[in-house]
């Protein structure tokens, strides 16, 4: 047997994580479309939020029919169809949605730019769903998650350049432009903003198809039978679509012209459904997991405890990632967060989730293979060049970055952080976990500099959570393994859950007061770390023994 190390393909690496780039552009876009649509469209909270419900929700379904088909036909689709194809087919639906977009931009119907957003989304579901596996692939497994990482990099460099680009074609160049001049904005930039985007979706679909240095990618193996799962999960996304068709009912209504008890009847009804919608994931996947330890024959992966933690973590972590941003814009608003207007708000929405992308570029470090002096002084070096990237961009872009020069600070309680780790992935996610809970406590006590500071610093926390909580949830899982990935990737639904239940919150008990949401989910991420650990231990699996690379 050949002892030689699998090379890496460079090559197709490089073509693969431009889709990566896409990901992260339009996600984090969607952070400035909230704040904007609101006033263009005279919206609430709740109704801005829908914008984030419609983009994460469309990974659930593409996901879940993915599931479907492969647990029907007994081959997994992906694989049968080859990862290189999966991504050019990801692409292609990609730019429909975006002319989707442009035409419901173009008859300035909100609900049409949710439909748009939608299709863009399912076609992110598929390039996700191949892109992960696809990445191992393309060199030595032992580095794979290295690559993965390093794909989240070029990922969070497109959230950061994402609200940056939006933020220009919604405002333009002007200094400021105030809420209420907000309804009389042309939208033509918008339209060329998904003109361009539609273009490089077709562009990238064109660069996969042609190069004959990316390999196909095909996998014929067999998916193993998870019927009585896939039966749980139709039925949750019945139980879900019948919590979320009364909301959509009332989606519509301007509280604006209600009467105070008429408003507040509601919100309450709003969120009694949004709250229904949350019981219903929860409880499906943990009656899953039961009914597994019954009998596990067609429960599939679901049979694995970590794996069922690690469905509700992926859930939550999506969830409060995406939260934090999307309702920053509001938050920033309040007097005592500076009274920020709409156009105001690009530097600081780049700086959350190009917080992210500091803690994958340390990540992604491992895939240069350094050690010793060399990987210590990058693990301080390559975060501190991000930063420095992030306010370099935004500068160029002409915005004031001053009042966040000091979040260095930050920065570099999450580099202890990194050494605090080792590398160990329950480890990894306790210590960020925990770092996130004191951010918001942090952020909920205070206000100004140092409140907007703290829930900056939840994209510090967040930003190398998904390979910890990936690889904790798959490990042990054998031939579950590729079943197991694509439940996690399902449950980035909670990306398009837990978002409106903040907003909703927000119009209750004040955007401010709404991040209490954020400490629950931190919560749960560490107690998730606790949890799982022990579970691997009862299956003889000492999870500090195994270093995971990437999981920062």
């Amino acid at each position: 047997m050949s002892s030689e190390p699998i090379k890496t393909n460079y090559p197709a690496l490089y073509t693969l994580i431009t889709v990566f780039f896409f990901w992260g552009f339009i996600a984090a876009g969607n952070s400035i479309f909230i704040p904007f649509c609101k006033h263009y469209f005279s919206l609430d909270q709740f109704q801005s939020q829908l914008i984030d419900f419609a983009f994460y929700t469309a990974y659930y379904i593409g996901a879940l029919v993915l599931f479907a088909l492969g647990d029907m036909s007994g081959k997994d689709i992906i694989g049968k169809w080859g990862y290189k194809k999966s991504i050019v087919y990801g692409l292609l639906f990609s730019a429909l949605g975006a002319g989707a977009m442009i035409i419901a931009v173009e008859a300035n119907v909100y609900a049409g730019m949710l439909v748009g957003l939608f299709i863009v989304a399912l076609g992110f579901s598929l390039q996700q769903t191949a892109a992960n596996p696809f990445a191992i692939l393309l060199g030595d497994p032992k580095t794979g998650a290295s690559r993965v990482n390093l794909g989240g990099g070029i990922n969070s460099f497109g959230t950061t350049i994402g609200p940056i680009v939006v933020a220009l074609a919604l405002f333009g160049t002007a200094a400021s432009v105030s809420d209420e001049q907000i309804k009389s904005l042309e939208l033509n930039k918008v339209v060329i903003l998904y003109v361009g985007v539609g273009l490089l979706f077709l562009a990238a679909a064109a660069l996969f198809y042609f190069s004959k240095k990316v390999p196909s990618g095909i996998a014929n193996e067999p998916m193993e039978n998870a019927n009585k799962a896939l039966q749980t999960l139709v039925v949750m996304t019945i139980l879900l679509a019948a919590c979320f068709v009364p909301i959509f009912k009332s989606y519509q209504t301007d509280i604006a012209t209600l009467s105070a008890q008429e408003a507040s009847d509601l919100e309450s009804y709003r969120m009694r459904f949004l709250v229904m919608a949350l019981l219903v994931v929860l409880g499906g996947v943990l009656y899953s997991y039961l009914a597994a330890q019954k009998k596990s024959e067609g429960w599939g992966a679901m049979q694995y405890p970590q794996l069922v933690l690690g469905m509700l973590a992926i859930f939550t972590y999506v969830g409060v990632e995406v939260a934090i941003g999307s309702n920053l814009g509001e938050l920033l608003k309040l007097p005592e967060f500076g009274s920020l207007q709409s156009s105001d708000i690009g530097p600081y929405v780049s700086m959350y989730w190009g917080s992210l992308m500091i803690g994958r570029w340390a990540g992604a470090i491992s895939v240069f293979n350094l050690k010793g002096t060399d990987k210590t002084m990058a693990l301080i070096i390559v975060p501190l060049i991000a930063f420095g990237v992030i306010l370099a961009v935004n500068v160029l872009s002409g915005k004031d970055m001053a009042p966040l020069y000091y979040y260095v600070f930050c920065v570099f309680i999450q580099i202890g952080a990194f050494f605090l780790s080792k590398d160990k992935p329950a480890r990894t996610l306790m210590i960020f976990g925990s770092f996130g809970i004191l951010a918001m406590i942090i952020g909920l006590m205070t206000s100004g500099t140092v409140a907007i500071y703290a829930f900056l610093a939840g994209g510090l926390a967040c930003s190398i959570m998904w390979p910890a909580i990936f690889s904790l949830s798959i490990i042990g899982l054998g031939k579950y393994t590729s079943q197991g990935s694509a439940f996690l990737i399902m449950m980035i639904l909670g990306g398009g859950i837990i978002p409106p239940i903040q907003g909703k919150l927000s119009d209750i008990i004040g955007i401010h007061q709404s991040y209490i949401i954020a400490v629950v989910c931190f919560g749960y991420l560490t107690l998730f770390a606790f949890l799982v650990k022990g579970i691997l231990k009862k299956q003889n699996i000492d999870v500090d023994a195994i270093e995971v690379e990437g999981s920062h």
